[in-house]
């Protein structure tokens, strides 16, 4: 199954041997920014951005048939903006499943930056106030394509569930090893290319960044300002670009193999489209050194799709990808060769495996 967070609702599409079809709709006509499954139970969540009623969370436990609304996550009271105002939860980005000696643990991830942490399944959520209480928020967290900064990447360590490492757009990535209680920034060889000093120690912008399962230490990391990986756990970065391989959202990784990458191109922030109009996928079996640009099944000339930063996914050999345009690429060939499986969609903010 494919879950298809939309700017129309949920979709969904299963697989009928090599076919992909339309299997169902939910929240219809209302934007999903994010939708994905927990692997641990099974369940299936929906982050919806209601407009005039803001955002609303959804569960379902049968594979789609019923939703369940969960109670909106709350900032508490007197927490406030970097501006001043009242924090008040604006967007969901991401959500993430706790690690498997955590059957009750979820995170979510949220505007205006703020990591909330569940504890029983979903049913409830607090901030994590030792992040939101970090040093740098107040200066060095701010808005980029949004008003606010936005909690987007979430990274459980599979060997150590008490060791997470999340990424603000825009704030940078931080990281706790003992479950939450401290916090110190990972941005070390970063770039900030739009501050007076780009090598700044906050302010950086991870658009999305994904930990190896092969090897959790390596990291990979699609930034506003390029590429970037590192191999020691976050502590340092090294800077991959190889244009067209270098502003983008979305990034995969191999499973199995912690040198092999993904990324869908895009010009930059300006022009946030296709590289000359011709969509490719640019993929890296050597680590980054090296990048390899496909294009067979994708349109060339006339392209302006941009792909966000949870619209890519990966399983075995088949990746899939969603555009802003409504179009839904996918490959059986480790991103070799692709096809269209569904166009005319609304614009497409997540895709995700279930």
């Amino acid at each position: 199954m494919l879950l298809l967070g939309t700017r129309k609702g949920l979709i969904t599409y299963e697989r009928n041997g090599s076919d992909w079809h339309f299997a169902s709709e939910a929240f219809r006509a209302i934007p999903v920014s994010y939708a994905a499954a927990d692997p641990r139970s099974g369940a299936l969540w929906a982050c919806l951005d209601h407009g005039h009623w803001g955002p609303k969370l959804h569960r379902s436990r049968d594979g789609g048939k019923t939703w369940d609304e969960i109670a909106t996550p709350k900032y508490p009271e007197g927490a406030t903006r970097s501006d001043g105002q009242p924090a008040t939860l604006s967007y969901m980005w991401y959500l993430m499943p706790g690690g498997s000696d955590q059957p009750e643990r979820v995170y979510l991830g949220t505007e205006p930056g703020g990591l909330f942490q569940s504890d029983d399944g979903g049913d409830s959520f607090h901030l994590v106030e030792t992040l939101w209480n970090h040093p740098s928020r107040q200066n060095w967290w701010f808005g980029g394509g949004r008003d606010h900064p936005g909690c987007c990447s979430i990274v459980v360590d599979p060997r150590d569930s008490r060791h997470v490492i999340i990424g603000i757009s825009v704030g940078g990535v931080f990281e706790t090893c003992d479950g939450g209680e401290t916090w110190e920034g990972r941005n070390q060889g970063l770039k900030a290319c739009y501050m007076p000093d780009p090598m700044t120690e906050y302010g950086h912008d991870p658009h999305f960044m994904i930990a190896s399962p092969a090897n959790p230490d390596v990291l990979w990391q699609q930034n506003h300002c390029g590429l970037f990986r590192s191999t020691d756990g976050a502590q340092s970065w090294q800077d991959l670009s190889a244009p067209p391989a270098y502003f983008g959202f979305a990034i995969a990784v191999d499973d199995k193999d912690s040198e092999t990458a993904w990324v869908v191109p895009a010009i930059d922030a300006e022009y946030r489209m296709a590289v000359d109009r011709s969509l490719c996928v640019c993929r890296t079996e050597d680590g980054g050194k090296t990048w390899t640009a496909f294009r067979n099944g994708l349109p060339q000339d006339t392209a302006y799709d941009l792909t966000f930063r949870h619209a890519l996914d990966k399983q075995g050999d088949t990746l899939v990808f969603g555009t802003t345009t409504g179009n839904v690429y996918l490959s059986d060939d480790r991103g070799e060769s692709w096809r269209c499986i569904a166009n005319n969609m609304p614009p497409i903010y997540s895709v995700r495996f279930a």
